[in-house]
């Protein structure tokens, strides 16, 4: 009972304080309630003022920046009036001119037509007066052709032959004096050049024959020399390459080889077998093999000295190598490596008087026979030898054309391959630097007869000063002075196109008459 009373009253507690509870949030909220919409209230009322504020700055911003937006475009109106004013007074200038112009136009075409009028009656006046002209002239020539006694073509071809033997004598007077005149110049300067620059190089000139010897102390090296059968003499032979010659003179063994270098092997290695004394095919091998390489060695040195001599520098290993070779070739009997170090040092000493590259003639100089080390190895003349090589050691352009031009194969580009060209000529040409066998001379005597006999009108002709000059005498009635003149031209140019030969020819063609008569 108690327990149900208990539970009665926890409940009717409970609705009590719930029923409190929500009158009392009822209460508090409404009056919550009432203070936001007094703020609000407060807010909306400030908002709506400032607003007017706002709205009331906004026309007058928009009221003055209409003012002055009316101002600019009233000014800017004013500037396009006055501009159309001034072009319009322009056009107006314009359009007077452009009258005055055609009326000028109109006049000069009236001026015109009044000139070709002028011009129409001239040129018929003119017609006129030419066939007039054109009658009188006809009937000249006629009355010059029966007085005459010639026609109107024979008298031209003989006005012409007359024209030509002028024109022949004056073109000879001409030639002539500009011939003199670059001899009193170009001769004397060619002249001081090339004597100060050969007065100032000294070489010795020395001729080697085409065999070599080696002497020996008897007959007992004689014979291991030749071995048993003769198999040691072939060996050496063999391995050598050269022509060995015994039994001729006593205690002397010849050497005979074409090939210099090859001869040069074999004559050191006999020195070396003679001194060891141990001969035999082994053993010969062995020598000379061993001696191509110290003369591989021998040839660098020589290659060098060379270069030192001429004054070239940077040069690769493969043209030293080629460069000392050169000392065992030989051209007319001429050393070639020293007639290199001789173009050279000319070549230098012509560059400084006429103010070329020193250094790319004395190098093309040195270089311009190179390919004569290998000539006899390689296809090809030794011009395209040594280009080749100078290409493929990567020298200069203007070196590898004074190498290709040399001998005239290209045409001369620069001042540096006609001065190597010249000390290749001054070098060969001078006396003593070169010899020629017997047959050779004479023919290349007997060839200059021949081709300044073979010119019409003639008499005689004598190649003298060891093929230096050649003196032709011609007949006084069948050639004149001036085809003299010419006749001497020709003749050198065909020697030059025909004939091979150092230095140059000089051509002299002589013509006279003589009168005799006897007093009785």
């Amino acid at each position: 009972m108690n327990v149900g009373v208990a539970i009665t009253l926890i409940i009717v507690a409970l609705v009590v304080g719930l029923g409190l509870g929500y009158l009392c949030c009822w209460f508090f909220q409404s009056k919550a309630m009432k203070k936001n919409r007094q703020a609000a209230s407060e807010l909306a009322k400030k908002a709506i003022n400032e607003a007017a504020t706002i709205k009331q700055k906004t026309l007058l911003d928009a009221q003055q920046e209409v003012h002055q937006l009316r101002v600019e475009c009233d000014n800017e109106i004013r500037e396009r009036r006055a501009e159309i004013q001034r072009m319009e007074s322009r056009i107006l200038t314009r359009e007077e001119q452009l009258g005055k112009r055609e009326e000028n136009l109109e006049n000069k075409e009236l001026a015109l037509e009044n000139t070709r009028a002028q011009i129409e009656n001239t040129k018929r006046q003119v017609e006129s007066n030419l066939q007039a002209a054109q009658k009188k002239k006809e009937e000249a020539v006629t009355k010059l052709e029966t007085l005459s006694g010639l026609t109107k073509a024979e008298a031209k071809k003989l006005i012409i032959d007359n024209l030509t033997e002028e024109a022949k004598a004056d073109a000879v007077k001409t030639i002539r004096e500009i011939e003199e005149d670059a001899k009193e110049n170009a001769d004397q300067k060619a002249r001081e050049v090339i004597t100060n620059a050969v007065q100032r190089l000294s070489t010795e000139v020395s001729n080697e024959i085409m065999t070599s010897t080696v002497n020996i102390s008897g007959d007992e090296i004689k014979g291991r020399l030749i071995g048993k059968e003769g198999r040691n003499i072939r060996a050496i032979e063999a391995a050598t390459g050269v022509d060995l010659i015994i039994d001729d003179t006593p205690d002397v063994i010849t050497v005979s080889s074409f090939d210099p270098y090859r001869r040069e092997i074999a004559r050191l290695a006999l020195e070396k077998l003679i001194m060891d004394g141990r001969v035999n095919p082994a053993r010969i091998e062995e020598i000379v093999e061993r001696t191509k390489k110290e003369l591989e060695q021998n040839c660098r040195n020589v290659g060098e000295h060379a270069a030192y001599d001429a004054r070239v520098n940077g040069l690769p290993s493969e043209i030293i190598k080629h460069l000392g070779r050169l000392k065992f070739r030989y051209s007319y009997g001429q050393n070639v490596l020293k007639h290199s170090v001789e173009v050279s040092q000319l070549a230098g000493l012509l560059a400084i008087e006429l103010g070329a590259n020193e250094q790319v003639c004395r190098r093309a100089g040195l270089l311009h026979d190179i390919g004569k080390a290998t000539d006899h190895e390689v296809d090809g003349t030794h011009v395209s030898i040594g280009v080749d090589l100078a290409r493929r050691c990567k020298e200069s352009d203007a070196v590898i054309h004074c190498i290709e031009a040399h001998h005239f194969d290209v045409p001369f580009k620069s001042l540096e391959a006609v001065i190597v060209q010249v000390a290749d000529a001054i070098s060969a040409s001078r006396p003593g630097a070169r010899r020629e066998n017997l047959e050779n001379y004479i023919k290349r005597l007997h060839d200059l007869e021949d081709i300044c006999q073979s010119k019409t009108g003639v008499d005689k002709c004598y190649a003298i000063s060891a093929g230096r000059e050649v003196r032709v005498i011609v007949k006084p009635d069948q050639v004149s002075d001036s085809q003299a003149l010419f006749m001497a031209k020709d003749i050198a140019k065909e020697i030059e196109s025909k004939l091979q030969y150092p230095g140059q020819i000089k051509v002299n063609v002589i013509r006279e008459t003589r009168a005799t008569e006897l007093a009785k």
